[in-house]
């Protein structure tokens, strides 16, 4: 019996230790070497101070909750980009509340960002993402607030397409998905420019 609960003792410490440590240990350090960035939550930096994550999206708002017009604006959020209370709305295609939302949402983009009403808006502009996190917005959305961040800012159409274009994270393994342009990446670029 005795023998039997040395064994049973050694198993645990041995697979405690190989579990528990050693393996934990192995994978940071390969992941450290393989992709240091992603490992360390893909932080982003101005002038030296981390403003955020590539992963994770945030809002671009003034004191009074109003989006600020010098920045692309991210999809409309759930949780209001709040990691901890991370989720979706719930609310199905056929929800008359979702689409009383997505009219109000649609009417605030096409006012904040001068589109006329004869031209379709992206569904990512109206559309909160299932985590309410998301980071990136479509190429479509990017361009149509193009216009009113370059006139904001006082710099060119042309450069702030450009830096859509810079910052727009291609489809994956050629075909899967579409691409995107992450914003805080893309606000970033701009405000390093001015």
């Amino acid at each position: 019996m005795r023998r039997q609960l040395v064994s049973s003792f050694l198993a645990v410490v041995l697979f405690t230790l190989l579990a528990g440590l050693a393996y934990p240990l192995a994978m940071t350090g390969v992941s450290q070497v393989v992709f240091p960035s992603a490992a360390n939550g893909s932080l982003l930096y101005l002038h030296g101070r981390v403003v955020g994550s590539a992963l994770i999206g945030q809002s671009f708002l003034g004191s009074r909750g109003q989006p600020l017009p010098q920045y692309f604006q991210p999809r409309p959020s759930a949780s209001s980009y709040d990691a901890l209370a991370s989720g979706g709305s719930n609310l199905g295609p056929s929800s008359p509340s979702l689409a009383t939302s997505e009219r109000q949402l649609a009417a605030a983009y096409r006012a904040f960002n001068q589109v006329p009403s004869s031209t379709l808006i992206p569904s990512d502009a109206v559309t909160s993402s299932g985590s309410g996190l998301d980071p990136d917005i479509s190429i479509a959305n990017a361009d149509l607030q193009a216009p009113r961040v370059a006139r904001t800012r006082g710099l060119a159409l042309s450069t702030v397409l450009e830096l859509i274009h810079s910052h727009t994270t291609p489809v994956v393994l050629g075909s899967l998905g579409e691409p995107v342009v992450n914003v805080l990446e893309l606000n970033l670029a701009l405000d390093r420019r001015t």
